[in-house]
């Protein structure tokens, strides 16, 4: 059992897996970063309001709050995660589009012999 476990963790799967989930969440505090960092004071400056999105609200009553400045940041956030990850799989799709493109190259003979499969067949039929 023990053997089925090493063997089970050292595929390739599994690891890829492993590092795409680190990558992932220093990923995830690299846009929190930036978010926070960058993007948050610019809009501040423009809107003239708080340097925090976060500190945003909409106070109804005492229990009811709307932080939607909390939304805001979050969404920043889910934008700039999708547009890199889109980039991502944009390069990887173009990487392997050329390389499939490359092995589709028919060869000479098979064009050839095709070509004398249909004359013969349209002999027959004439």
């Amino acid at each position: 059992m023990l053997s089925e476990f090493k063997t089970f963790i050292m595929r390739g799967n599994v690891l890829d897996l492993a590092v795409g989930v680190i990558i992932g969440g220093a990923f995830t505090g690299l846009v929190k970063s930036l978010t926070n960092n960058l993007i948050t004071p610019i809009i501040s400056f423009f809107t003239g309001g708080t340097s925090d999105l976060n500190n945003l609200q909409l106070v109804i009553t005492k229990e009811l709050t709307f932080k939607y400045g909390a939304f805001i940041n979050d969404v920043i956030n889910f934008l700039i995660t999708a547009f890199v990850v889109f980039m991502i799989i944009k390069m990887v799709n173009s990487i392997f589009r050329t390389s499939k493109d490359e092995e589709v190259k028919v060869d000479p003979e098979l064009e050839i012999l095709t070509e004398i499969r249909d004359l013969l067949e349209s002999q027959k039929k004439a």
